[in-house]
Protein backbone atom coordinates (compact mmCIF):
# COMPACT_ATOMS: atom_id res chain seq x y z
CA UNK A 1 0.00 0.00 0.00
CA UNK A 2 1.36 3.40 -0.90
CA UNK A 3 0.44 6.69 1.19
CA UNK A 4 0.13 10.08 0.39
CA UNK A 5 0.63 12.28 2.94
CA UNK A 6 -0.52 15.71 2.14
CA UNK A 7 0.07 18.26 4.74
CA UNK A 8 -0.88 21.98 4.84
CA UNK A 9 0.71 24.38 7.79
CA UNK A 10 1.71 27.96 6.69
CA UNK A 11 4.70 27.76 9.08
CA UNK A 12 5.67 23.96 9.43
CA UNK A 13 9.70 25.05 10.14
CA UNK A 14 8.47 26.30 13.48
CA UNK A 15 5.64 23.40 14.63
CA UNK A 16 7.09 21.14 16.84
CA UNK A 17 4.37 19.28 16.58
CA UNK A 18 4.44 18.58 12.96
CA UNK A 19 8.32 18.09 12.76
CA UNK A 20 8.27 15.87 15.02
CA UNK A 21 5.49 13.56 13.38
CA UNK A 22 7.38 14.26 9.83
CA UNK A 23 10.97 13.07 11.35
CA UNK A 24 9.26 9.77 12.60
CA UNK A 25 8.19 8.41 9.09
CA UNK A 26 11.82 9.98 6.89
CA UNK A 27 12.78 6.41 6.99
CA UNK A 28 9.09 5.03 5.80
CA UNK A 29 9.34 3.92 1.85
CA UNK A 30 5.73 3.54 0.77
CA UNK A 31 4.78 7.16 2.35
CA UNK A 32 4.88 10.49 0.36
CA UNK A 33 4.85 13.62 2.17
CA UNK A 34 3.63 16.78 0.03
CA UNK A 35 4.06 19.88 1.65
CA UNK A 36 1.58 21.78 -0.25
CA UNK A 37 3.14 25.44 1.58
CA UNK A 38 6.53 24.19 0.34
CA UNK A 39 5.60 23.54 -3.33
CA UNK A 40 3.32 26.29 -4.40
CA UNK A 41 4.64 29.18 -2.04
CA UNK A 42 2.33 31.02 -4.77
CA UNK A 43 -0.59 28.96 -5.26
CA UNK A 44 -0.24 28.22 -8.01
CA UNK A 45 -1.25 24.47 -8.08
CA UNK A 46 -0.25 21.89 -10.75
CA UNK A 47 -3.44 20.27 -11.03
CA UNK A 48 -2.54 17.71 -13.17
CA UNK A 49 0.81 16.66 -11.52
CA UNK A 50 -1.55 16.12 -8.32
CA UNK A 51 -4.11 14.61 -10.29
CA UNK A 52 -0.98 11.89 -11.15
CA UNK A 53 -0.01 11.77 -7.37
CA UNK A 54 -3.70 10.80 -6.37
CA UNK A 55 -3.74 7.97 -9.18
CA UNK A 56 -0.39 6.38 -7.73
CA UNK A 57 -1.57 6.09 -4.25
CA UNK A 58 -3.85 3.82 -2.46
CA UNK A 59 -4.77 6.06 0.86
CA UNK A 60 -4.85 9.37 0.73
CA UNK A 61 -4.32 11.42 3.84
CA UNK A 62 -4.71 15.61 4.96
CA UNK A 63 -2.79 16.57 7.65
CA UNK A 64 -3.09 19.89 9.06
CA UNK A 65 -3.43 22.02 12.29
CA UNK A 66 -7.12 22.11 13.01
CA UNK A 67 -7.67 25.93 12.20
CA UNK A 68 -11.21 27.40 12.96
CA UNK A 69 -12.44 24.43 12.66
CA UNK A 70 -10.91 23.60 9.27
CA UNK A 71 -8.25 23.34 7.08
CA UNK A 72 -5.53 26.18 5.97
CA UNK A 73 -6.87 28.28 3.07
CA UNK A 74 -4.14 26.69 0.46
CA UNK A 75 -5.57 22.77 1.42
CA UNK A 76 -9.31 23.99 0.51
CA UNK A 77 -7.99 26.13 -2.45
CA UNK A 78 -6.01 22.63 -3.52
CA UNK A 79 -9.39 20.78 -2.77
CA UNK A 80 -11.32 23.08 -5.30
CA UNK A 81 -8.84 23.35 -8.56
CA UNK A 82 -7.58 19.65 -7.85
CA UNK A 83 -11.01 17.70 -7.09
CA UNK A 84 -11.90 18.08 -10.67
CA UNK A 85 -15.15 16.36 -11.81
CA UNK A 86 -14.92 14.30 -14.96
CA UNK A 87 -11.03 13.06 -13.33
CA UNK A 88 -11.52 12.51 -9.43
CA UNK A 89 -15.29 12.28 -9.74
CA UNK A 90 -18.32 11.80 -11.72
CA UNK A 91 -19.23 9.96 -14.48
CA UNK A 92 -16.30 10.10 -16.95
CA UNK A 93 -14.07 10.60 -13.61
CA UNK A 94 -13.70 8.41 -10.23
CA UNK A 95 -9.34 8.19 -10.17
CA UNK A 96 -10.46 8.02 -6.33
CA UNK A 97 -12.55 5.57 -6.68
CA UNK A 98 -12.25 2.71 -3.88
CA UNK A 99 -9.12 4.12 -2.48
CA UNK A 100 -8.54 5.23 1.57
CA UNK A 101 -9.23 8.90 2.98
CA UNK A 102 -8.50 9.73 6.52
CA UNK A 103 -7.23 13.00 8.63
CA UNK A 104 -4.15 13.68 10.76
CA UNK A 105 -5.73 16.74 12.95
CA UNK A 106 -3.08 18.78 15.41
CA UNK A 107 -5.32 20.69 17.57
CA UNK A 108 -4.36 23.38 20.21
CA UNK A 109 -7.20 22.82 23.10
CA UNK A 110 -7.91 19.98 25.41
CA UNK A 111 -10.16 16.58 23.83
CA UNK A 112 -12.64 17.44 26.16
CA UNK A 113 -13.47 21.12 24.75
CA UNK A 114 -14.49 18.81 21.63
CA UNK A 115 -18.11 17.85 22.77
CA UNK A 116 -21.62 18.89 23.86
CA UNK A 117 -21.16 21.10 26.50
CA UNK A 118 -17.53 21.64 26.24
CA UNK A 119 -16.07 25.11 24.71
CA UNK A 120 -15.85 24.15 21.21
CA UNK A 121 -19.65 22.45 21.35
CA UNK A 122 -19.16 20.06 18.68
CA UNK A 123 -17.35 17.06 18.65
CA UNK A 124 -14.76 16.61 15.87
CA UNK A 125 -16.71 14.03 13.80
CA UNK A 126 -19.42 16.14 13.51
CA UNK A 127 -17.32 19.74 12.52
CA UNK A 128 -15.08 17.66 10.14
CA UNK A 129 -18.18 16.18 7.79
CA UNK A 130 -17.71 18.67 4.73
CA UNK A 131 -14.77 15.91 4.71
CA UNK A 132 -16.66 12.97 4.80
CA UNK A 133 -18.93 14.18 2.65
CA UNK A 134 -15.98 14.93 -0.08
CA UNK A 135 -14.74 11.20 0.28
CA UNK A 136 -18.14 9.81 -0.01
CA UNK A 137 -18.48 11.79 -3.11
CA UNK A 138 -15.34 10.97 -4.64
CA UNK A 139 -15.96 7.24 -3.82
CA UNK A 140 -13.52 6.76 -1.26
CA UNK A 141 -13.90 4.96 2.22
CA UNK A 142 -13.64 7.71 5.15
CA UNK A 143 -11.15 6.19 7.79
CA UNK A 144 -11.97 7.51 10.99
CA UNK A 145 -9.98 11.24 12.23
CA UNK A 146 -6.72 10.85 13.64
CA UNK A 147 -6.62 13.08 16.39
CA UNK A 148 -3.78 15.23 18.00
CA UNK A 149 -4.44 17.25 20.79
CA UNK A 150 -1.93 20.01 22.55
CA UNK A 151 1.17 17.68 21.67
CA UNK A 152 3.70 20.44 22.69
CA UNK A 153 2.54 19.46 26.59
CA UNK A 154 3.26 15.87 25.89
CA UNK A 155 5.42 14.12 28.33
CA UNK A 156 8.67 12.81 26.59
CA UNK A 157 7.76 9.31 27.65
CA UNK A 158 4.63 9.18 25.94
CA UNK A 159 5.13 10.31 22.88
CA UNK A 160 5.78 6.89 21.41
CA UNK A 161 2.21 5.79 22.54
CA UNK A 162 1.10 8.85 20.08
CA UNK A 163 3.98 8.14 17.03
CA UNK A 164 2.69 4.30 16.83
CA UNK A 165 -0.49 5.15 16.33
CA UNK A 166 -0.17 7.52 13.42
CA UNK A 167 2.43 5.18 11.65
CA UNK A 168 -0.50 2.74 11.76
CA UNK A 169 -2.89 5.38 10.26
CA UNK A 170 -0.34 5.89 7.49
CA UNK A 171 1.04 2.39 6.69
CA UNK A 172 -1.68 -0.37 8.42
CA UNK A 173 -4.01 -2.39 6.34
CA UNK A 174 -7.57 -0.66 7.78
CA UNK A 175 -8.42 -3.86 10.17
CA UNK A 176 -7.92 -3.94 13.69
CA UNK A 177 -7.28 -7.77 14.01
CA UNK A 178 -4.54 -8.87 16.17
CA UNK A 179 -3.28 -11.03 13.51
CA UNK A 180 -2.95 -7.23 10.99
CA UNK A 181 -1.51 -4.99 13.66
CA UNK A 182 1.16 -8.00 14.39
CA UNK A 183 1.83 -8.20 11.02
CA UNK A 184 2.16 -5.20 10.69
CA UNK A 185 4.56 -4.44 13.61
CA UNK A 186 6.89 -7.61 12.55
CA UNK A 187 6.93 -5.81 8.94
CA UNK A 188 7.74 -2.17 10.55
CA UNK A 189 10.79 -4.02 12.34
CA UNK A 190 11.88 -5.59 9.55
CA UNK A 191 11.93 -2.23 7.66
CA UNK A 192 13.73 -0.27 10.02
CA UNK A 193 16.34 -3.06 10.88
CA UNK A 194 17.20 -2.94 7.29
CA UNK A 195 17.61 0.63 6.86
CA UNK A 196 19.05 1.55 10.37
CA UNK A 197 22.94 2.22 10.19
CA UNK A 198 23.76 1.59 14.14
CA UNK A 199 24.68 -1.87 14.85
CA UNK A 200 23.37 -1.45 18.58
CA UNK A 201 19.99 -0.26 17.74
CA UNK A 202 19.91 -3.13 14.49
CA UNK A 203 20.55 -5.52 17.91
CA UNK A 204 17.60 -3.90 19.73
CA UNK A 205 15.07 -3.83 16.83
CA UNK A 206 16.47 -7.32 15.64
CA UNK A 207 15.69 -8.54 19.80
CA UNK A 208 12.32 -7.42 19.92
CA UNK A 209 11.55 -9.15 16.44
CA UNK A 210 12.28 -12.16 18.01
CA UNK A 211 9.96 -11.74 20.71
CA UNK A 212 7.16 -10.78 19.04
CA UNK A 213 7.94 -14.32 16.93
CA UNK A 214 8.07 -15.71 19.89
CA UNK A 215 4.92 -14.71 20.85
CA UNK A 216 3.31 -15.05 17.78
CA UNK A 217 4.47 -19.27 17.86
CA UNK A 218 2.78 -19.17 21.89
CA UNK A 219 -0.55 -17.79 20.69
CA UNK A 220 -0.65 -19.79 17.87
CA UNK A 221 -0.28 -22.98 20.11
CA UNK A 222 -2.34 -21.87 22.31
CA UNK A 223 -4.93 -21.96 19.71
CA UNK A 224 -4.70 -25.34 19.07
CA UNK A 225 -5.00 -26.40 22.78
CA UNK A 226 -8.23 -24.40 22.91
CA UNK A 227 -9.90 -25.55 19.59
CA UNK A 228 -8.81 -29.43 20.87
CA UNK A 229 -10.41 -28.23 24.33
CA UNK A 230 -13.54 -27.28 22.89
CA UNK A 231 -14.19 -30.59 20.41
CA UNK A 232 -13.93 -33.10 23.06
Amino acid sequence: MRTLLIVSHPDIIESYSQQYFLNGIKDFRNITVHHLENLYPDWNIDVKKEQALLREHDRIIFQFPFYWYSSPPLLKHWQDVVLEEGVTHGPRGGILEGKEFGLVLMIGVSEKEYRAGGNEQFTISELTKPFQAMAGKTGMHYLPPFEIYQFVYTEDDRKMDILIPYWQMLTMENNDSLATRENWLMNLLEEVINSSDGTDEQNILAYAKDIIEENQSEIEDLKIVLDQMYQR
